[in-house]
């Protein structure tokens, strides 16, 4: 079954870094991302766009 949501190990694969980074970027609200029963899930659109704004210097995901 293939979907849009992403495991820690997966939006670490995706981004190209560690999986003790993701964790600390997804902890920090750094990078879009949820919780299910304890274990991050992040959306690939919502990385996407997450990159995307990195790009131009804003931050969405860095919610007062």
């Amino acid at each position: 079954m293939e979907t849009d949501i992403l495991t820690i190990k997966e939006v670490a694969e995706y981004l190209r870094i560690t999986e003790k980074t993701a964790y600390r970027l997804a902890s920090e609200r750094k990078i879009p991302g949820f919780k299910v029963g304890g274990s991050w899930r992040f959306r690939k659109g919502e990385i996407d766009e997450w990159i995307e704004d990195q790009k131009t210097g804003s931050n969405k995901a860095e919610k007062p």
